[in-house]
């Protein structure tokens, strides 16, 4: 469900795409079944648009990859995750607007 502008990331190409990034990694945790995260789709796929060359944008297929959410202690999808040098930087549980996403993308960017 990654869009043109998202990344599709897995257990295996986590660390590469998104701890060893020299920009900042937004990554959506979600899976098919979740209504939420369907809610979120368009959403995520605007946002890795809107800083496409700025920063990272991937979605994470929970069903599919269990270990990265199980390292980053997921519990709850829809989940973002912003990641910046390896590190996480800011984070959404559930549904959340554009406009949030946006201003932690900011203060991070500055």
């Amino acid at each position: 469900m990654a869009g043109d502008h998202t990344l599709k990331l897995t257990d295996s190409n986590f660390d590469d795409e998104v701890l060893k990034s020299d920009k900042p990694v937004l990554v959506d945790f979600w899976a098919e079944w979740c209504a939420p995260c369907r809610m979120m789709a368009p959403t995520v796929e605007g946002v890795a648009q809107d800083y496409a060359g700025r920063a990272k944008v991937g979605k994470l297929n929970v069903d599919e990859n269990p270990s990265v959410p199980n390292r980053y202690n997921i519990r709850s999808i829809p989940t973002l995750i912003l990641f910046k040098n390896g590190r996480v930087e800011g984070q959404f549980v559930g549904a959340t607007s554009k406009d949030s996403i946006v201003k932690m993308l900011e203060d991070l960017l500055g």
